[in-house]
Formats: structure tokens, C-alpha cells, sequence
């Protein structure tokens, strides 16, 4: 009788423990919300990431929301009923997600903000990023030295472009690019002739390549249409400039006697490589995916194993509520005299790429 019991008491032990043991690729999971598979940046960003997670041995749910904020937060929300224990999330719009935080908050889940930092609230545990008020310094600095503003020549015409105003980035950016050419608006030496200088007046909703296009359109209609001379325009990104690239080719620019103005971009997407490599485009700032993939990977494996997570920023980063413990990845510049080396080189891009 009692090796009955015994046995019966093993044998519901047993079933106890297979039954309610936690299932192990739900405490492994990972959650990587992406914005949209439109743009190239976000397509390599989300597939770096996956695969070097997986290969960390992580569960990973990849979704991309078609630039959609509520098809971004039903996707998160998802994520957190899975289980997902870390979210990692390039936002839509950073002041959106307020509430689906909450939620990830309440039920233990790690934050970490991707490239774009989430804003006004306090349940987001830390940041991922390139220096992005370091990539508009850069672009600002390339204008100067492309037009020799640095040796006193001008006055030059120029047109100015920002990013998307749902993004936070995008005034990062403009602020170290201002940073660098307001000192040459005010001393004359760089004139606008739009006079279209505050953020607000050069933001293109969505950073969308055709809204840049409209805008370019209209800027030349009334500002250039009389043959007077575009010498640069600031362009924050490469979706923008291949808006402003179609605008100037169908105005006329790209020829001996009207050359394209200089022309900034950033990400280094493939189309914009090939504009930059035939004189359409100067340059653009490179952001290696591979590199800020792989510094989340290490975030998200710190978080995991309980270790310290890796910061290098714990000063900038104010999302309305706190200082978001940051790592900030550097940027570096392309242009037609190095992209052999930074782009092909080093296996980011194949040669025939860029063909």
C-alpha cells in the first residue's frame, strides 16, 4: 500500500513539474518592433537584430508596422501577452506608446528605445542610438568645407530640410546642424532665400520621400525659377534627398551649366549610394546597423543575465520625464572618395550593389 502512494505521489510530482514548468522559448523571448520594411535602414536594422539574438539563443518576434502607431502598439501589446521579457523598439511616434508601456511596466518587461528615443514616460529603461545631434554636426561641417565657407568664401544659396516632427531624432539632428551653419546664416555668408528657417516651416511629415519632392518643386518655383543659383541643400536623410534628387533632375539640374547643388543625406541606403557615386547626391552619414544591432544584443543579454547593461551617456537624453541611460554609437561620413573602402570593404555592401 504505501509503494502505492508512493508511486502515486511520484507520479503527480511528475506531472506537476512538466506540467507548470515554465516554457523556456516564452522566458526567452525577445520583442523587436520595427517601423516600416518601406525604408532599407529599417529592413537590415530588424533582420541584424534577429539574427544575432538568435544566434545569442533568443526567441525573437520581428514585426514591422507599416509606419501605422496603432498597428505598432497592437503589436507590442501582443509581444507582452507572448511573454516577451525585453522590448526592443524603434517607435513610430515616441510620444505614443505611453499607455502599452504601462502594460510592459506591469509585468516586469525591460524597455529598451531603438535609434529613436520614446518620450514622456517614465517606462523606458534605456536608450540605443548613433550620436545623432553628431551626425547633423557632420553633415553641417561637410556644407562648409564642400562650399570653403571655412575659408571665407561666399555668400552661398542653400535650402533647408529637416526630418519627420513626430520624430525626436529629427530635431537632434537639426540642432547639430544648425549648430555648425547658423553662425554662417547670420554672418551672411550662407543666405536662405525661402527664409524658411525654423523647424517647422523645413519638417517633412513621415520623412517622406515624396513630400521632399513637393517641397523642392515649390521652393524652386518661387525661388529659383528665375535662374538664380542653389549651391546646397541640407537633406537630414536619404529618403529625403532622393525626393529632392527627383525634384532638381526634373528642373533641369545635372548639367554642365546647372551642376547639382551640394547635397547631404544620411544612412547610406543603396539608391543613395549610387546617386552619391554618379554626382547626384555628395554625401550621406553612415550609421552601421551591424554595429548598433550588435550593441542592443549585448543590452538585451546584460539584461537577461542580470549583468550591468553597457551605458556610455547617463546626461542627454531627457524624454520629458528622465534621463534615459544611453549608449550613443559613432557616426562616420561617406562620400564618393571613401565609400569603396567604409561600405564595400568592410562587407556591408557588395560591389555589384551598387551597379
Amino acid at each position: 500500500m504505501k509503494s502505492l502512494i508512493a508511486i502515486t505521489l511520484a507520479v503527480l510530482m511528475s506531472a506537476l513539474f512538466f506540467g507548470c514548468a515554465p516554457d523556456n522559448s516564452s522566458s526567452k523571448l525577445i520583442g523587436v518592433a520595427m517601423p516600416t520594411q518601406s525604408l532599407q535602414r529599417w529592413n537590415q536594422d530588424g533582420s541584424n537584430m534577429k539574427a544575432q539574438l538568435e544566434a545569442k539563443g533568443y526567441k525573437v518576434e520581428l514585426q514591422y508596422a507599416n509606419n501605422d502607431v496603432n498597428t505598432q502598439v497592437q503589436q507590442l501589446e501582443n509581444m507582452i501577452t507572448e511573454g516577451a521579457r525585453v522590448l526592443v523598439i524603434a517607435s513610430i511616434d515616441g510620444s505614443a506608446l505611453s499607455e502599452v508601456l504601462k502594460e510592459a511596466k506591469a509585468r516586469k518587461v525591460e524597455v529598451i528605445a531603438y535609434d529613436r528615443l520614446i518620450m514622456n514616460t517614465p517606462n523606458v529603461d534605456y536608450y540605443a542610438t548613433f550620436d545623432n545631434f553628431k551626425v547633423g554636426v557632420i553633415q553641417g561641417q561637410f556644407i562648409v568645407s564642400k562650399l570653403g565657407l571655412d575659408q571665407g568664401k561666399g555668400p552661398f544659396n542653400m535650402e533647408l530640410f529637416a526630418g519627420s516632427p513626430d520624430d525626436n531624432n529629427a530635431k537632434v539632428f537639426n540642432q547639430g546642424e544648425m549648430s555648425i551653419l547658423q553662425p554662417y546664416i547670420d554672418s551672411g555668408k550662407i543666405v536662405i532665400p525661402s527664409k524658411q528657417t525654423d523647424f517647422s516651416s523645413i519638417a517633412i511629415q513621415g520623412w517622406d520621400s515624396g513630400k521632399a519632392q513637393a517641397r523642392m518643386d515649390n521652393l524652386i518655383t518661387a525661388f529659383y525659377s528665375k535662374g538664380r543659383k542653389l549651391d546646397a541643400v541640407l537633406s537630414p536623410n536619404d529618403s529625403l534627398a532622393i525626393g529632392i534628387i527627383a525634384s532638381l533632375k526634373n528642373n533641369g539640374w545635372g548639367t554642365p551649366q546647372k551642376p547639382y547643388p551640394v547635397l547631404t543625406g544620411q544612412d547610406c541606403d543603396k539608391p543613395n549610394v549610387k546617386a552619391i557615386i554618379s554626382g547626384q547626391q555628395s554625401m550621406s552619414v553612415f550609421k552601421d546597423t551591424r554595429t548598433l544591432a550588435a550593441q542592443v544584443v549585448d543590452m538585451v543579454d546584460s539584461i537577461m543575465s542580470g549583468r550591468p547593461v553597457p551605458v556610455n551617456d547617463t546626461k542627454t537624453y531627457f524624454n520629458g520625464v528622465k534621463i534615459v541611460p544611453s549608449f550613443l554609437c559613432q557616426p562616420v561620413f561617406v562620400d564618393k572618395t571613401n565609400y569603396q573602402k567604409i561600405l564595400i570593404d568592410s562587407g556591408y555592401y557588395k560591389a555589384s550593389d551598387l551597379q
